[in-house]
Formats: C-alpha cells, sequence, structure tokens
C-alpha cells in the first residue's frame, strides 16, 4: 500500500510503499482509509518535537475509511461498515480507561501515528476496535466526520470543558487555528457572555467572526482589548491554543482574578510560568492531552447540523500530492488553510 512516513526530526515526510496491516489482536480491526487529514501535532512531530515517534512511523490519527477486516473478539463491526477513526486508542480496562482518561490508556492512548503507523496511508490497523472506532449514521458528509477524529473533541475537552465555560463568561481563544476554531464553535455550546479570539493573521479572524467570536483582535492589541471589553478584569477562560512560549505568557496577562487558563497547545520547549504575578491572583492553569470521551456527543451534534463542521475545510488533496498537502498546511496562513483533507 501507500504510505506517508516520517523521516526523522527536520528531514521532512516522504511518500512510500509499505506491507498492508494485518490484524495482529483479536480486539484490532483494519480500515480502509478514504479521507484523512494533517494535524499541527504532525507539524510538532516533523520539527522533533515529539521523541516517541520514531523516524520510519506513517503519520496521520485522524480518519474515515471502511471496515475492511477484523479480529476474532470484534462483534461491534464488520467488513464494509463506515467509520470514524478516533485519535485515541483505548482499551477500555486499565486504570485510566475506566477514571475516563483513555489519553492515558495503559496499552493504548494517542498512538496512531506516534509509537505505531497511523492514518495518513491505503490502510491502517485500529488496536481495540470496538472502543476506538465509531459507526457513520447515514447523511453525513464523510470529509467532515474527520473534524470529529481529533480537533472538535480536542477543543471541546482541552479547551472548553478544562477551561470551565458557563453562561455569561468571558472567554478568550490565544490562536485561530483548526483547534482554537473548534474551541470557539463549543464553547458556544455553553452561552458564554463575551468571546475574543486573537491570532496574527487577519484571515483566521475574519474566520473566528464568522464563526461567533465578538471581538477579535492581534497579539499586539491583546491585553488592551481583553481589558477593554471586560472592565478591566481579565477572561474568565483563556484557551491556549498555539504551543509556544510566547502565547502562553500572554495567557497569563490576559486571565481574571479566579479564573482558568486552559492549555490546549503543543509545547516543544518551555515556557515560563510567572508566578510573582499570579501568585494571589486565584488562577487555575489546566493540561490535558484529549480523550475523545465526548465523540458520541459531538457525533449526535454534527449529524443534526448543529457544529458547523465543514467550514473549517479549505483545502482538498488527492492522495499522490500528499508533500504538496504539507507544504500548503505548514504555510497555513500565506495560503489561508485550516484543516486540509486528503481524499485517498
Amino acid at each position: 500500500m501507500n504510505a506517508l512516513v516520517y523521516n526523522g526530526p527536520n528531514a521532512g515526510v516522504s511518500l512510500t510503499t509499505r506491507p498492508k496491516p494485518t490484524a495482529s489482536a483479536a480486539t484490532d480491526a483494519v480500515v480502509k482509509v478514504t479521507h484523512s487529514t494533517i494535524c499541527g501535532t504532525d507539524l510538532h512531530i516533523i520539527k522533533g518535537d515529539v521523541p516517541t515517534c520514531a523516524p520510519g512511523t506513517i503519520l496521520g490519527h485522524e480518519g474515515v475509511g471502511v471496515i475492511e477486516s477484523t479480529g476474532a473478539g470484534v462483534s461491534a463491526f464488520k467488513p464494509g461498515d463506515p467509520v470514524l477513526i478516533s485519535c485515541i486508542s483505548a482499551c477500555g480496562a486499565c486504570a485510566y480507561c475506566r477514571r475516563g482518561m483513555p489519553s492515558h490508556c495503559a496499552s493504548g492512548g494517542w498512538i496512531l501515528g506516534n509509537s505505531i503507523d497511523g492514518t495518513q496511508a491505503e490502510y491502517v490497523r485500529i488496536p481495540f476496535a470496538e472502543n476506538s472506532l465509531y459507526k457513520i449514521p447515514p447523511g453525513v458528509e464523510p470529509a467532515t466526520m474527520v473534524m470529529l477524529s481529533d480537533i472538535l473533541p480536542t477543543g471541546f475537552e482541552c479547551g472548553v470543558l478544562n477551561g470551565k465555560v458557563e453562561p455569561g463568561a468571558s472567554v478568550v481563544v490565544v490562536g485561530a487555528g483548526p483547534v482554537g476554531l473548534a474551541a470557539l464553535l463549543t464553547a458556544q455550546l455553553y452561552s458564554p457572555g463575551i468571546l475574543i479570539v486573537i491570532d496574527p493573521d487577519e484571515n483566521r479572524l475574519a474566520v473566528a467572526r464568522a464563526f461567533g467570536a465578538e471581538f477579535t483582535g492581534t497579539p499586539g492589541q491583546a491585553e488592551e482589548l481583553v481589558r477593554e471589553v471586560t472592565e478591566g478584569k481579565g477572561c474568565d477562560t483563556v484557551i491556549e491554543a498555539v504551543g509556544i512560549p510566547a502565547t502562553f505568557t500572554q495567557c497569563q496577562e490576559l486571565v481574571a482574578p479566579g479564573g482558568v487558563i486552559a492549555n490546549v497547545g503543543v509545547h516543544g520547549v518551555k515556557a515560563d510560568l510567572h508566578l510573582e504575578k499570579l501568585w494571589d491572583r486565584n488562577v487555575s492553569i489546566t493540561t490535558r492531552l484529549v480523550d475523545a470521551v465526548t465523540t458520541p456527543m459531538l457525533l449526535k451534534l454534527l449529524a443534526a447540523k448543529k457544529l458547523p463542521a465543514d467550514k473549517l475545510i479549505t483545502h482538498t488533496f488527492p492522495f499522490k500530492d500528499m508533500e504538496k498537502a504539507y507544504g500548503t498546511f505548514q504555510a497555513a496562513a500565506e495560503n489561508k488553510a485550516l484543516k486540509v483533507i486528503i481524499d485517498m
């Protein structure tokens, strides 16, 4: 089969041929991938920020497809079923899975496109298939379903839920990439009183306004804007959706007393925590890897057309142009790119 392989830190990616996977455990399924995408985390891998991903790994942890074959222990799916692939593989039995934290599953978690081969290939092996796949309801566009593999549950769980967004609250999302926009969309499920989005790219700010942001600004305008619209208090929820030291530092300037900084971004280098400013402000800082436990709920919202996930898709590429797709996504601001769909 054809597959997109990670060549090592700062060595890029390349299309190559690899053996078609088979079910190696009774709980496995093999999925013929029909649509995949590229995540910002894939770019972090290419930069060397994720040492658990070894050179030669097939990248990708998002996608939809059709069941090709199953292990003997899989009864919920059969060949031919259209399925959504979750970015998190969950055994369902370990202590972390029982606590609702499958991101730290003792034998799963975020392994696709990280410690095992992922979804940027014609076929992918999915461990713990019954806990890691979801049937696609009739009438839902498969390409749109890819948004439920990772970015929508990530924005919702790591940003909105960890950030304790409440009705009437003030919320600022720092970073209007796909995950930041997913946080913006799902925050509105809780009717916040003020929604602000910060990003240096005017195109992304325009998208944020179309998605429901009441106020937008660049990083240079952020602190003054937040002070102005919150009467000097700061925001109850500050969602960091970039993953660089500068944005984490700015989030500390934007949070209100008693507020929450919800980190969503993938950080590859250290970031400063300014306790000399925060020690007396009753502030909470949360971190999280998506658990994807909200996927069934988000799937219902998407099927009911309550989440405009399709608007996150800006580019579509055939699989043979995968390397070009990476180039487009790496230069997202220049290409006005949000999510790129790979049509297999």
